[in-house]
């Protein structure tokens, strides 16, 4: 059993074969030795078999070839007349290469436990912002993918999540200004006050007050503790799906990019922001008001953070989100549904940077759900519990890892 939990570098069909390499260059090695001739003696070169084993292999593979290479290096030397021998002095040059090549293995392995240890807290961090939300559900069929700029960070800023409550189901989705763990914690308060007010409040107006005094409250404890991020705001949609209105809308916009309802029949740009970021509402005079507005029962919407809008190519050409769903769509009336509308956008973000994010992003699809699937059950609207259980899968609910889209 290797020292430590870690990963192999190298698998085939789902077994590690990290111990091959340096099988292969011991081996290498010893035919070389014997068919360059007396005075090109190279079996010194077996010190590089346990090096290699320390950069891919566990701990105990890497001592055992270390012990191996030592016992090759005086077999093989002492296979050569004397007069050839390479000595006892490369013998201390194979043994200490050796020690050293297994204490470098134990440097990487405890250095591979703790990356594993932090990246564990990461997602457990992101999990707590982002929680797992079940595929269909609040009378809504949902599916989203977040991509962070630094995949070792997996969270950032830009949030969403879905509120059913006895008024209707509610939507959020938003980003906050900034990276880091300032990003984070604001996101996490936005996040519980929408959760709570969007259950308990009636009017959707008062839910965006209450987000609205929770951004303030949020930058005033941020600036009571002397943190230089005490300017923090936050974009943000709001949505609400009235069950009074199965065709419509409720949406108010906190300067966040416009969502867009795709359909077989087009794409629809909705109303963009027509208000401040939460945390700047009095520089605007007040909230938004909130715009009813149509929406079929088979269209989608789609909501983006500012990560997709501005997202470059290599010449600077910014990604034309409208343009490219739209082509979508109408080569295949079938992309407007979540989960392929969601990888569509994804996979041509990816490919317009070439991989290279400078944001995090978020792409989220909603739609109501129509037929059997539509009615309430438990976890919908009609149910206050919270339905973010051991059934909320990674990739099939809210909080998908790096890359990985929700329901897929």
């Amino acid at each position: 059993m290797e020292f430590g939990r870690r990963r192999p570098l190298l698998r085939v069909r789902g077994r590690s074969i990290a111990w091959l390499p340096p099988l292969l260059l011991l081996a290498g090695v010893i035919l070389l030795d014997f068919n360059t001739g007396a005075h090109f003696r190279i079996i010194t070169w077996i010190v590089l078999v346990p090096g290699i084993a320390a950069a891919i292999c566990g701990v105990w593979t890497t001592a055992a070839y270390s012990l191996l290479s030592l016992v090759t290096y005086v077999v093989v030397d002492n296979a050569w007349p004397d007069q050839y021998q390479a000595g006892f002095g490369d013998f201390l040059l194979v043994a200490l290469g050796g020690a050293l090549a297994t204490l470098a293995a134990v440097v990487r392995m405890r250095q591979e436990r703790q990356v594993g240890h932090i990246r564990d807290i990461a997602e457990t961090t992101r999990r707590t912002v982002l929680r797992p939300l079940p595929p269909r559900w609040a009378g809504l069929e949902h599916a989203g993918v977040y991509l962070a700029a630094d995949v070792d960070a997996r969270v950032g800023g830009d949030f969403y999540d879905i509120q059913p409550s006895p008024h209707g189901t509610r939507v959020l989705v938003g980003d906050v200004q900034g990276k880091g763990l300032g990003a984070v914690e604001a996101a996490a308060a936005l996040l519980g006050t929408f959760r709570e007010a969007g259950y308990h409040e009636k009017d959707l107006t008062t839910v965006a007050e209450r987000l609205e005094i929770r951004m303030l409250r949020h930058r005033s404890h941020t600036a009571a503790l002397g943190r230089a991020d005490g300017d923090r705001f936050a974009t943000a949609v709001l949505i609400a799906f009235p069950e009074d209105s199965p065709e419509a809308i409720d949406v108010t916009n906190f300067g966040h990019e416009p969502p867009l309802a795709v359909g077989p029949r087009g794409v629809r740009e909705l109303p963009s922001g027509d208000g401040a970021p939460l945390g700047l509402g009095d520089l605007a005079g007040g909230l938004p008001p909130v715009h009813r507005l149509p929406l079929a029962a088979d269209e989608t919407l789609l909501l983006v953070t500012d990560g997709v809008t501005e997202a470059r190519d290599g010449p600077g050409e910014f990604y034309q989100l409208t343009r490219e769903v739209t082509r979508a769509v109408a080569a295949d009336p079938g992309r407007a549904e979540p989960r392929r509308l969601v990888r569509r956008v994804r996979d041509g973000v990816l490919r317009h940077t070439a991989g290279r994010l400078e944001d995090d992003t978020t792409i989220f699809a909603v739609r109501r759900l129509t037929g059997p699937g539509g009615a309430p059950g438990p976890g919908d609207a009609s149910d206050p519990r919270d339905a973010s259980g051991p059934g909320a899968v990674p990739g099939s609910g809210g909080v998908p890892g790096p890359g990985d889209v929700a329901g897929i």
